[in-house]
């Protein structure tokens, strides 16, 4: 019979005076200035805590170590807050508990901006909570116009820069999808590099044929070879795509079979001693697909 699972945090949330918590690592000035920061501490002077901080169990002196919210702490202290809520851990292992939260994607926060004015919040409220500008928030609402869903499927639980958006507008729905799937390739979705995408795509397959493009520091000789190249990249892309799973398949089959063929004593010292190259080359594929599986 299994074990019952273990709850790691006590059932209910404490509200604990923030000098009796202790930070585990110090807050620098690169810290504070960040734009993460400042978002954080504009919502907790707005709205409060959303997420408890995570701590330990009291020690002989009663206090708590700090186990996550270390920039909330922070915000709490620099806006003169003597309390907040905390959940308890069972453990002290003094490990950050952001490694385990998904945190919101830019188009489920474009779904959460949108909810929040379908019922009425203030734009102003949202920018304040958010730790953006009123303008930015409008723009987060219509950044999903005129994009396909299946671009839209690719990205939504992607971290994807606002213009990238902008950038994937100005081309044909089933070329958005292609350079979604070239993003997300690559794990890049950088504007950047959505520029360098939009550079590459030829004429007639812009949202907008008869508009020339015109990228900053892009000559039209250049953007003509880049268009060529991508050409190419897309059908070597399609070609290894669709070959993938195949070729895994037998490369595991066959690592397999040589592992159980070197492994006959006999055998291997045959190979060894008239094709040393062969055994070499032989256990290199088996070493390789060993370090993949570990």
């Amino acid at each position: 019979m299994t074990d019952p699972i273990r709850i790691s945090f006590a059932r209910e949330v404490l509200n604990l005076r923030l000098d009796a918590i202790l930070p585990v690592r110090p807050m620098t000035v690169r810290i504070v200035e960040s734009k993460r920061y400042v978002r954080i501490a504009t919502s907790v002077r707005q709205i409060g805590i959303v997420e408890p901080l995570a701590v330990t169990v009291a020690d002989r002196n009663g206090r708590h170590m700090l186990l996550d919210g270390h920039l909330r702490l922070h915000a709490l202290r620099e806006a003169s807050v003597e309390s907040a809520p905390c959940i308890v851990a069972d453990d002290d292992e003094a490990f950050t508990y952001n490694k385990r939260v998904n945190r919101l994607a830019t188009v489920q926060e474009h779904y959460m901006i949108t909810r929040a004015l379908d019922r009425g919040v203030p734009a102003a409220m949202i920018a304040a909570a958010l730790g953006m500008d009123e303008t930015l928030v409008a723009r987060r609402r219509t950044m999903l116009d005129r994009i396909s869903s299946d671009t839209v499927e690719i990205l939504k639980d992607k971290h994807v820069n606002a213009v990238v958006f902008d950038i994937l507008r100005k081309l044909k729905p089933e070329k958005q999808f292609a350079a979604a799937e070239m993003m997300a390739a690559m794990n890049n979705f950088t504007a950047s590099y959505a520029r360098a995408i939009l550079a590459a795509t030829r004429q007639c397959d812009l949202a907008k044929p008869d508009q020339p493009k015109k990228i900053l520091g892009v000559t039209p000789e250049q953007m003509a070879r880049m268009e060529r190249e991508l050409e190419t990249l897309n059908a070597d892309f399609r070609a290894r795509d669709s070959n993938f799973g195949d070729d895994v398949l037998e490369l595991v089959l066959s690592s397999r079979y040589l592992k159980r063929l070197i492994g006959n004593d006999k055998v291997a010292s045959y190979i060894t001693s008239r094709h040393p190259e062969i055994m070499s080359q032989f256990q290199a594929i088996v070493d390789a697909t060993s370090l993949d599986a570990s």
